[in-house]
């Protein structure tokens, strides 16, 4: 942005001094200045001269708020920030300060990169964990739903009361009717208070596990991440592809460590039931009904089971 003085400077001295007068006569009677007099009644003309620079670019930015066309496209010297003046007295002499102050676009903005940046995604598409909905908003979207969402916000409100609980959600259903989004909204509300998480799409996650084999440490930063995380969802479980590896080593470890640490979520077609039928066969090793029984003995008693209603709705804009 332009100051006052570097647009003077363009000018012929005759038209500057011309242009000076008329714009500080044009700065000292906005609006925006008269109300800021007010506040600060001991300041004179003189100061105000004596200021004109810091004054102009005040009442520039303000308006440049007022119309403001979004952060990105931002006019202000700082993206996102105004300038803000304040005055005081001291020993008998005005003096005026000027700072930036973060606008509530920029606030906003830098509290939902705070919030995405406690949450890792994989496979999951990140626009459903950028952006908060209201309670009212989600049920008028399904009134189906009402009921599994108030177990998720029941569960929400008590983490925030009583810090991080060790069990976790089991959400259950038909396809497409928004266990997935639930759980982001789980995630999104709960990162609000410094929380972190993880969602994983466990078919995909599934399968690009076999390209960790070749990396031990990006295979070991992975597992560690799963373990640690306060909030972990295995998203859409009993669709993978399950193999001895999975099963035992990776979903076997991550469990093992966090029962009774940490809680952990799902979202599944299948009841616990079916899902341990699902755990007890693989394609190399046929059907396992004693390891399908200890994974789920790492789930059962560390979820509370909860029926997601609703129609079908993928491809609906209304998710």
């Amino acid at each position: 942005m332009e100051s006052l003085s570097d647009l003077l400077k363009r000018m012929p001295i005759s038209a500057m001094n011309e242009q000076a007068a008329a714009k500080s006569l044009e700065i000292a009677e906005d609006p925006l200045i008269t109300k800021w007099r007010k506040a600060y009644p001991f300041i004179q003309d003189y100061d105000l001269k004596l200021n004109m620079n810091r004054f102009y670019q005040y009442v520039i930015e303000h308006n440049n708020c007022n119309h403001c066309p979004g952060l990105e496209l931002c006019p202000n010297d700082y993206k996102g920030h105004y300038s803000l003046l304040t005055a005081d007295f001291v020993q008998e002499k005005a003096m005026i300060y000027d700072q930036k102050v973060s606008c509530k676009k920029y606030i906003t903005k830098q509290t939902q990169d705070a919030i995405h940046s406690r949450i890792h995604s994989f496979y999951v598409d990140d626009r459903a964990l950028s952006v908060g909905y209201s309670a009212e908003e989600i049920m008028d979207r399904d009134v189906e739903r009402i009921e599994s969402f108030d177990k998720i916000s029941s569960y929400i409100e008590i983490t925030k009361e009583e810090g991080l609980q060790r069990n976790g959600l089991y959400l259950v259903g038909s396809f497409g009717t928004g266990k997935t989004f639930l759980m982001c909204y789980l995630l999104h509300e709960l990162a609000k208070t410094g929380l972190t998480g993880a969602i994983i799409y466990m078919p995909d996650f599934s399968e690009d596990l076999k390209a960790m084999f070749g990396e031990p440490q990006k295979l070991k930063e992975t597992i560690d991440l799963l373990k640690d995380t306060d909030l972990l969802i295995f998203d859409d479980i009993g669709a993978e592809n399950m193999n001895p590896w999975l099963r035992d080593h990776v979903m076997g470890t991550i469990l093992n460590y966090r029962m009774n640490r940490k809680p952990t979520f799902f979202t599944s077609n299948y009841e616990l039931d079916a899902l341990e039928k699902h755990f007890s066969f693989t394609s190399k090793d046929g059907e396992e009904e004693f390891k399908g029984q200890r994974i789920m003995d790492r789930i059962r008693p560390f979820v509370e089971l909860v029926h997601v209603k609703g129609y079908n709705k993928r491809g609906n804009k209304k998710a």
